[in-house]
């Protein structure tokens, strides 16, 4: 699985620095709905009668959403955007906080009433975020478990309190991995549980150790009681470990499973454990007879979602089956819900309804009579639960399958569909997307917008249909891991693209100005971010009667290399219509400074208070001092030669140069410059380059300087008709050098272009 961002190369190593990149990530949907899976679920209750009721859902989109539900509708009304990754868990930590985890490492606490502000980041995790338990009664008790074996708790109450400190010892929490958008964590609110059976409480401010890894493992599930006294973990191991969070200690391992451990509840008391397993298989523990009482084979394939009824006396299950099953754990008996058409990720009791949550972006919402489940039994359909998972494999294969109790859900919450397949196009601005419901659409990069939408129709043969015969450098990268396109920008390769304005439609630019794709991109990126700095900074300014500098960012020292200043386009902050960016539905940036971990933030919502510690020095170089990095050769190397038997040579000497966008109709112009002048030789200077008096459209200098560079004024003289030849192929004259490299001379020696007279001329 890929990280989003990376984290640099902070020692002495003499490797050269992974520089930071940029992200960002497009959506051309209704931003009140999430396009990807959804892997987690919680309720909060109102305390108020006639109170509003709300949903939370995480999602692989990276996202954590608001629904206020009622009877017969959900509405969004915050979204809470911060991860870099998919969010894989959440919990309540009292009445109004929200913690989540995610794959980018990091847990999160949200005030979960609020507009959707991150109150703090908690870095501690090796690995990606799996899972958290909450005690229902101890607001301030979560732990968290992920794929680095370590099972952290963490007293969230001491996490969100501002500490005073110094300078030094903040920088020592940077390096050891735990900092967020406020003061950093107390030490006193982290506690490592370890397989040696101790716990570490660290109280030391300023130091946070590597947590030790209490399973050997990945740990995928969580689970604590209502006070908080009791906490148990499973994973890879296939064991149910026990835990006393107060004191760190391991209580027990329990035994049974024969695969991953995936789902875990514990009863208010703690008593009681049920885990649901890939074996199928879910068990129910008592714990204090350290056994597992009963077994039930209800799945035919991964649990990997439990819920209990408040009297913790029926189970509802789901899964890799696509199947919800409500069980009776004192009776066996069972029966078969609903039937999904997606795997089930997670599940929570609301009332008497429940919300399933699936690898889909749409969220459902069934009856549960989670109060009275003894009423849906009564329907009829029920089996026994065999308490050995091949005999629930058995009978499915006999054809005795359950049916469904109810077809359709009470409520839904849809989603939009999941980009799955995406090509870059050979413009490099253009890519092909398919999702998960067949429609095919075309975006524009540079704008962040869809420019078609085709429909279902073949996404390999519309690739066929656009295909268009050019050559760019690959300037970015896509995924779609988050379900939307996501484009990432690496320094110096992104700087490596550029295209003339004319090609761009870019009005009142001159034809023949080089726009650098790359910089005109981050420029609309950051066109929001940059204005409200002005504003921050005019303010600033004016209440210090400073005058603001013409150079808002000291540059950065660079002993080991040259950074480019591009030249014609100094102090050109202006975006050009290419490359604005949508602000109906604005991408998000994803990146991450020289201090702290990455973040993320709708390009409408940066307010200008981020500075040079949370963008990529690279980045703010580029839009704020209009400085690029050394990029690779852009210039193409050629020799031009008279096709055999042609009545007529120009003066060349030797191999020439020139921009690798350079358009053919540009060496016809050469041609004929060198062509129809009556004594060439009378104009080259001692240099061996063209002298400025020589006129004509193409004042190129050739050979000596390496130079070809392109004039404006259109010569005098009637201009014959040329035509310039590859491999004996007549080139298109608005084919670029670098395309009939690419396309038509494919070697890797020099190219050779040929000129003639036009045929029939």
């Amino acid at each position: 699985m890929h990280r989003v961002g990376s984290a640099g190369n902070t020692t002495n190593s003499v490797r050269p620095r992974k520089e930071k990149r940029l992200t960002y990530v497009l959506s051309d949907a209704d931003d009140t709905k999430h396009c990807a899976g959804i892997n987690c679920l919680k309720v909060l209750k109102s305390t108020v009668s006639n109170g509003c009721d709300y949903l939370f859902t995480g999602s692989r989109d990276g996202t954590l959403k608001r629904w206020a539900i009622s009877e017969d509708s959900a509405t969004c009304s915050a979204t809470f955007e911060s991860h870099v990754d998919w969010v894989n868990d959440a919990v309540l930590a009292g009445d109004s906080t929200l913690v989540s985890c995610s794959s980018d490492t990091a847990l999160k606490t949200w005030n979960c009433l609020s507009d959707g502000t991150c109150t703090k980041t908690l870095r501690q995790h090796s690995d990606y975020v799996t899972c958290l338990a909450a005690a229902e009664k101890n607001s301030n008790i979560v732990a968290s478990g992920g794929l680095g074996g370590e099972v952290f708790i963490w007293d969230v109450e001491a996490a969100l309190t501002p500490v005073s400190k110094s300078g030094d010892a903040m920088e020592d929490d940077y390096l050891n991995g735990v900092n967020g958008s406020t003061n950093s964590l107390p030490m006193t609110s982290l506690r490592t549980i370890s397989s040696s059976n101790s716990i570490s409480v660290h109280t030391t401010q300023g130091y946070v150790p590597i947590g030790a890894k209490g399973h050997k493992e990945s740990v995928y599930a969580l689970a604590m009681n209502d006070s908080g006294t009791r906490l148990v973990s499973g994973g890879i191991e296939k064991v149910v470990r026990v835990w006393d969070p107060r004191t760190g200690s391991k209580a027990m391992k329990l035994r049974g499973h024969t695969d991953n451990i995936r789902a875990l509840l514990l009863d208010s008391t703690g008593r009681y454990c049920l885990s649901g397993s890939s074996d199928s298989m879910i068990r129910l523990w008592d714990l204090g007879m350290q056994r597992c009482v009963h077994s039930y084979a209800v799945h035919t394939d991964s649990v990997w979602a439990l819920a209990s009824t408040p009297t913790f006396s029926h189970v509802y299950s789901g899964g890799r089956d696509l199947s919800l099953y409500l069980t009776d754990l004192a009776t066996r008996e069972s029966l078969l819900l609903c039937k999904k058409e997606h795997p089930i990720l997670q599940l929570a009791l609301h009332d008497d309804s429940i919300w399933v949550a699936t690898t889909d972006s749409s969220v459902h919402r069934w009856p549960a009579e989670a109060h009275n489940p003894q009423k849906v039994f009564e329907r009829g359909g029920s089996f026994l639960a065999g308490n050995l998972s091949f005999s629930r494999a058995r009978v499915s294969l006999e054809g005795s399958i359950p049916v469904p109790v109810y077809k359709e859900p009470t409520l839904t919450i849809p989603g939009t569909s999941a980009i799955v397949q995406h090509e870059i196009l050979n413009n490099r601005r253009h890519v092909l997307t398919k999702d998960t419901a067949g429609s095919v659409k075309l975006w524009e990069i540079t704008r962040g917008i869809v420019i078609e939408d085709y429909g279902k129709v073949s996404f390999e043969e519309r690739k066929e249909q656009l295909f268009e015969m050019v050559s760019i450098p690959a300037w970015f990268t896509v995924d779609t891991r988050l379900g939307s396109l996501s484009v990432h920008l690496d320094t110096p390769q992104c700087f490596s693209a550029e295209m003339y304005s004319a090609d761009l439609n870019i009005v009142g630019k001159p034809e023949d100005d080089k726009v650098n794709l790359a910089r005109e991109t981050l420029k609309g990126l950051l066109a929001h971010w940059l204005a409200k700095r002005r504003q921050r900074l005019g303010s600033q300014a004016s209440a210090n009667g400073d005058v603001l500098s013409g150079k808002d960012i000291a540059p950065r020292s660079l002993a080991h290399s040259r950074v480019d200043v591009d030249g014609g386009a100094e102090n050109d902050s202006m975006v050009y219509p290419p490359f604005e960016f949508s602000t109906v539905s604005p991408p998000s940036v994803v990146t991450e400074g020289s201090q702290g971990g990455p973040w993320r933030k709708k390009i409408t919502d940066l307010d200008g208070s981020e500075d040079e510690k949370d963008f990529p020095w690279w980045c703010l170089d580029c839009v704020l001092n209009n400085r690029l990095p050394p990029r690779e050769n852009t210039k193409c190397s050629f020799y031009l030669h008279p096709c055999e038997g042609s009545a007529f040579q120009i003066l060349t000497q030797g191999k020439l140069s020139a921009p690798r966008i350079l358009r053919i109709h540009k060496v016809v112009n050469y041609v004929v410059e060198k062509m129809v002048l009556d004594k060439p030789l009378d104009n080259v200077n001692t240099d061996g380059t063209f002298a400025p008096g020589l006129g004509g459209h193409l004042q190129h200098s050739v050979v000596g300087d390496g130079s070809f560079r392109p004039g404006v004024k259109p010569w005098q003289k009637l201009k014959p008709s040329i035509e310039i030849l590859c491999n004996n192929q007549v080139l298109s004259p608005d084919m670029s050098l670098a395309t009939v490299r690419a396309y038509i001379w494919k070697k890797p020696e020099d190219l050779i272009l040929n000129y003639r007279l036009a045929q029939g001329r």
